[in-house]
């Protein structure tokens, strides 16, 4: 069965996109809510100056808020309406699922099925709001004393007025961010959070392209190091497109069974991910890791050489500036721990082997029950170390080039993890649909056929 599944994969040919309705329904609405994305990002917050904002976020540039500025698409820069991005809405979604795994209440509501998921959306979206208030006021306070140390006035009345009208837009611009997310999920193709993501960073291509080309003809570049990137680049998008594709295959055995043929034993694999988790733990490690240095960033302008408290936010902000050694090892530290727990938030080993239990199924040389669930959760956690350990590398490794090379524009592995790793799944996706839209045409013709022959 999963030969001929596969020959009809193989087999799918771009001109059943005209047939497929469905489908391209789907791509539309997808593609028009990333386009209202994209126009948002260019709507300023009320009360700023754009072309003042503008000279101002030139002389800011470099830091850890410029990978936050390629999260969301350069709406940080231009303090538009959903200048924060989804990104408090990914850091909620983490504190809920931690909550989950540690609270017994929680992970009650979490078993009573689609309502308990429905409670626990509600509980993320109130931490949304809650996160994005929090940020929202530190960033309006940060644009505002930032603006005044550097002469430029990028807000035109500064106050409290102003910063309550911030706080309450931003809240407006990540919901309703949050809300084209949930619909590009169900009525689009693709996760949509995910899609959001990789679109500001996309966005951020040509960009970073031209400022490439542009350092090696200046001669800021040499020709080595320029090479030397395309190089990685290259390397790095190979080693992405081999590592979400590679599998641990498991031998599943069924009990014999009388066929045609005789008794015959069936066999089939399940496939456990090298990288299970996929991008999922450098957007959790970053968004994690993002929140509280956006509101010590905006702060520590605010509280320059005040107190002591200034002096540590101050000092903090150094420890933790881009591509410093106790930022690169809080990154990836984070990276390993959301691999191995977002791993255990979707494979059970448990639920997995009482499955195969329940319908006869068997590992070759391994006792059904509980010995099998102490296999899987053996063979999932070598992997989950090969899979965190790449990456790891993929994300962590080339900001510290980025860093050490003084590249003057943003240029990461972990967006390029993101790019290319859901660009693969909305691929996946849309074969799928394709696929289905094939068996949908043979199960009408068989039916016809039958029809002829009454």
């Amino acid at each position: 069965m999963a030969s001929v599944a596969n020959n009809m994969a193989s087999s799918v040919s771009l001109a059943k996109f005209a047939q497929a309705t469905d489908l391209k329904k789907r791509l539309w609405f997808t593609i028009g809510a990333l386009i209202v994305f994209r126009l948002l990002s260019y709507v300023p917050l009320p009360g700023v100056d754009a072309t003042a904002l503008g000279l101002l976020a030139d002389q800011t540039k470099g830091g850890v808020l410029d990978f936050f500025n390629t999260f969301s698409g350069g709406s940080l820069s231009r303090m538009s309406l959903i200048a924060l991005g989804v990104m408090p809405y990914i850091t909620a979604s983490i504190v809920v699922q931690l909550a989950t795994s540690l609270s017994p209440q929680l992970a009650a509501i979490k078993k009573e099925g689609e309502s308990g998921r429905k409670k626990l959306n509600q509980y993320t979206r109130y931490g949304t709001v809650a996160l994005t208030a929090v940020q929202g006021y530190f960033i309006a306070v940060g644009v505002e004393t930032l603006g005044a140390n550097s002469g430029i006035q990028a807000v035109v009345e500064p106050g409290m007025l102003f910063r309550i009208n911030a706080v309450v837009s931003l809240i407006g611009g990540t919901m309703f961010l949050m809300w084209i997310g949930e619909q590009i999920t169900s009525r689009g193709i693709g996760n949509g959070v995910s899609l959001i993501i990789m679109a500001g960073i996309v966005a951020h291509l040509p960009t970073t392209i031209v400022n490439l080309l542009e350092g090696g003809r200046s001669g800021s570049m040499s020709a080595f190091v320029l090479l030397a990137i395309i190089a990685v680049v290259v390397g790095l998008v190979l080693l992405i497109c081999f590592m979400e594709r590679a599998q641990r295959r498991i031998l599943i055995q069924y009990p014999k069974r009388q066929t045609q043929r005789g008794m015959q034993a069936d066999r089939s694999h399940l496939p456990l991910k090298i990288n299970t988790a996929g991008v999922i733990p450098p957007i959790f490690a970053s968004s994690l890791l993002l929140m509280p240095l956006t509101i010590t960033q905006f702060a520590g302008n605010r509280v320059q050489g005040d107190s002591w408290w200034g002096d540590v936010i101050i000092s903090l902000n150094q420890y933790l500036q881009h591509g410093a050694p106790l930022y690169m090892a809080l990154y990836a530290a984070g990276i390993i721990f959301f691999s191995f727990f977002y791993t255990a938030v979707v494979f059970n080993p448990e639920e997995t082997a009482e499955n195969l239990k329940r319908y006869g199924g068997f590992i070759p040389g391994i006792r059904p029950g509980k010995n099998t669930e102490t296999y899987f959760d053996y063979v999932l956690t070598r992997i989950t170390v090969i899979g965190a350990a790449y990456l790891t590398f993929i994300c962590v490794v080339p900001e510290y080039l980025v860093s050490a090379l003084s590249i003057p524009f943003y240029l990461g592995g972990t967006s390029l993890l993101i790019v290319v790793n859901v660009t693969m799944d909305t691929v996946t996706q849309i074969q799928s649909h394709l696929l289905a839209h094939q068996y949908g045409d043979l199960i009408k013709k068989s039916k016809l056929k039958g029809a002829r022959r009454r």
